[in-house]
């Protein structure tokens, strides 16, 4: 059985996961208590709003997750499921969004790995403490310097700290996705089609439920 060069990799939002799983629970939770307690209409119209729901969180919460193999990069997104081989992937931007651009130039957000602006604006002030901490060891180096204690002196030396530039996390997947790219895009087991698979599973209850809403609205 042969290796494969590259190990499979997964990455999805735990944020994302976090807040689905909460979200469902407190749909199921109303509208069980709905279902059980409500009188008249209120039930159908329960049971409605949780088949619409209850697809859809779990389709923007739940479901996304990048799938990076040894030939392709698959991305599973709310309602489309993207296989593209590494040959074929022109490029991997990260914007206020993080998307991958196809050679045709299609264009692929990457629901999954979320860009947040606020992990970019911690990891800079990572980076700029860092540095800093770093310049002041470099100083420090260049001669010792006395500081008093009591009647005497002792000399005191700082370390000179080494580390590059903090990057937040969806950067540092960016940064792996684009390394893969490098060394695999050039594989003849890595090329092939771009596939898009639209999730109906999602998508027909989701529909159903709406519609079951409307018309439950539209009845009175």
């Amino acid at each position: 059985m042969t290796t494969p060069l590259v190990k499979d990799r997964t990455y999805r939002s735990p944020m994302a996961l976090v807040g689905g799983v909460l979200l469902l629970a407190i749909i199921g939770w109303l509208g069980i208590d709905a279902l059980i307690r409500g009188h008249g209409r209120t039930p159908w119209l329960a049971l409605a709003m949780m088949i619409l729901l209850v697809p859809l969180v779990a389709a923007f919460t739940l479901r996304p997750a990048v799938f990076a193999g040894e030939d392709r990069l698959r991305i599973r997104n709310p309602f489309r499921v993207i296989t593209l081989p590494w040959a074929e992937i022109a490029a991997l931007r990260s914007g206020f969004s993080n998307e991958v651009v196809a050679s045709s130039g299609a264009k692929y957000q990457l629901w999954a790995i979320p860009v947040s602006l606020r992990g970019r604006k911690r990891a800079a002030r990572r980076t700029a403490k860092s540095e800093a901490d770093a310049q002041r060891g470099r100083t420090a180096a260049a001669g010792p310097r006395s500081v008093g204690v009591g009647a005497g002196f002792r000399t005191v030396r700082d370390t000179d700290g080494a580390g590059g530039p903090v990057r937040a996390e969806a950067d540092q997947i960016m940064d792996e996705l684009r390394q893969l790219l490098e060394s695999r895009s050039a594989a003849e087991s890595a090329r092939g089609e771009v596939t898009v698979r639209w999730a109906y599973e999602v998508a027909a209850p989701a529909v159903a439920g709406a519609v079951l809403l409307a018309i439950l609205l539209a009845v009175g």
